[in-house]
């Protein structure tokens, strides 16, 4: 018998039922698309573009899905209920899959990415028609698709707002996708229960949900086993530390070369070398001003530049501003990283700020003496909006006359024509700039660059810099601003907001050395 076409009133709790049902239905189908995309801009960088191509491709297969609904004649509720369960295994099982396949077999990362995203979309969009198809009994046409629609819109928004608020902050990415697909399961539960009158084989499909939440809460209950053994694989030291935040995935490493910090699983810094780093950063500018007293740190909430800035007894004042709180609650709390830093982020002399640093750079009317951009690579445009003409012109504003800004770019060894942006892009908002480099071994060759209104000329007086520095002494400090043929000037363009040509220049010339 066509149960589409059957004449048997539908009871107003079932319609009720199903119209929840196809709440849950959206939210669940947008977490797994949120999700996937989180995860291709984690692991694959430019949020942009992962974002764009997960969501479109997604929406592809919701189409097809529609489309393929067309051919289910028959047993309309069995369909959905099958169709409700094989959701909720891919989907839930989603990041988890993809965390494990990014650290066992990188290379097929993406192929499982975009072949499981249009799994899911193709599935979900064969959810909602079937449902409308099954309401349709008793339900007329007008009121039947707002209805459908209503609760669809309902419960995108509301999965929408407590993704990146509640969810990820609070699970992490791999238990929020088992946690929905739980709910899709429940669902076909539901339907089960609904239809039990109509379904064929009543006991193999209840044998089915009983596999599926079984799996599917075993996930859930072995979550934090899951990323552990992706993690340790992937970053190949012990995980002692790991954070989802909704700016980014935190990760500390402990292994015989110590502690390593990890941010979207990029090498921030590394224990044995990171001196290197944060000595070169900090004390061409500090040395070179002479008598700072007021000092911002703009990124860099481990603490390591501040700890560098607080060598000059001079400083009476410095801000740091870090977007993430979690990054400075971490290293003012936890003992090891305590360590690294010298216990800086709890000198008296430091206030934190947890704001985003455009925003906070536009409001503020302090000056400072000196100013150590520290922020992530480039990887994507959210991050790439600091590096452009707006943000500079911004910095310079709060420059006092004689002040230095210095930032930390990337590599111009690796990405020579990404490094000559930066500079040609301060020099844009008319600031004088000194390029310079430095060899620290985790990374290679990385640059930075000094910017200011009066000329810079490295400190070469004895006494210039603070004693106990392990790598750069007044001999040395000179040399860094000397660059070798394969690291001198190139033609760059300048980055603005508009075109964010440094975020397609870095992954290109990054992407070179990944592959």
């Amino acid at each position: 018998m066509n149960t589409e076409s059957s004449t048997i009133p539908t009871p107003r709790p079932l319609e009720v039922a199903l119209l929840a049902s196809v709440f849950v239905v959206a939210a669940c189908g947008l977490v797994y698309e949120l999700a996937a995309g989180a995860l291709a801009s984690y692991l694959l960088g430019d949020s942009v573009l992962q974002f764009s191509t997960i969501i479109g491709s997604y929406l592809f297969a919701m189409g097809i899905g529609s489309w393929l609904s067309r051919f289910f004649e028959r047993q309309l509720p069995a369909h959905f209920l099958r169709i409700e369960l094989m959701v909720a295994l891919v989907g839930g099982a989603l990041p988890a899959v993809l965390f494990l396949a990014n650290a066992y077999v990188p290379g097929a990362f993406r192929f499982l990415l975009y072949a499981m995203v249009l799994l899911v979309g193709t599935l979900v969009g064969l959810e909602i028609p079937l449902v409308m198809r099954i309401l349709r009994r008793n339900v007329a046409l007008k009121e039947l698709v707002s209805q459908v629609l209503t609760f669809d819109y309902l419960g995108a928004l509301a999965v929408s707002l407590a993704f990146p608020l509640v969810l990820v902050p609070q699970l992490g990415l791999i238990r929020t996708g088992l946690l929905f697909g739980l709910m899709n399961a429940a669902i076909a539960v539901w339907a089960l229960w609904l239809f039990r009158h109509e379904l064929r084989h009543l006991k193999a499909h209840a044998l089915a949900c009983l596999l599926v939440l079984g799996a599917l809460g075993a996930g859930f209950v072995g979550a934090n086993q899951i990323t552990t053994l992706a993690e340790d694989h992937f970053y190949q030291d012990r995980v002692v530390f790991t954070a989802t935040t909704p700016y980014q995935r935190i990760v500390v490493t402990s292994g015989r070369g110590g502690h390593r910090l990890f941010l979207n699983g990029n090498l921030q810094f590394a224990e044995r070398d990171e001196y290197r780093y944060h000595e070169a950063l900090v004390h061409p500018v500090m040395s070179a001003h002479g008598a700072p007293k007021k000092v911002a740190v703009l990124g860099g909430g481990d603490g390591m530049a501040v700890r560098e800035i607080l060598k000059y007894p001079g400083v009476e004042s410095v801000t740091l501003v870090e977007l993430d709180p979690a990054m400075t609650k971490l290293f003012s709390q936890q003992p090891a990283l305590r360590r690294l830093n010298g216990d800086a982020l709890l000198s008296p002399k430091v206030k934190v700020v947890n704001a985003d640093a455009f925003q906070w750079l536009d409001k503020s009317a302090e000056m400072f003496d000196v100013i150590v951009v520290d922020f992530p690579d480039p990887t994507n445009f959210s991050i790439g909006k600091l590096y452009t003409n707006s943000f500079y012109a911004l910095l310079d504003q709060h420059l006092s006359a004689s002040g230095y800004a210095v930032i930390q770019t990337t590599s111009p060894l690796v990405a020579r024509r990404s490094y000559w942006t930066v500079v040609s892009t301060l020099e844009a908002v008319g600031l004088k700039t000194a390029p310079y480099h430095a060899n620290v071994p985790s990374f290679g060759e990385w640059g930075f660059v000094v910017a200011s209104r009066r000329p810079f000329s490295p400190p070469t007086q004895i006494g210039a810099l603070p004693s106990g520095l392990r790598f750069l002494d007044p001999q040395t400090l000179p040399l860094l601003f000397d660059f070798p043929v394969d690291m001198a000037r190139v033609p760059a363009p300048v980055n603005r907001l508009s075109n964010q040509e440094l975020v397609h220049s870095y992954e290109q010339e990054w992407g070179k050395v990944l592959r």
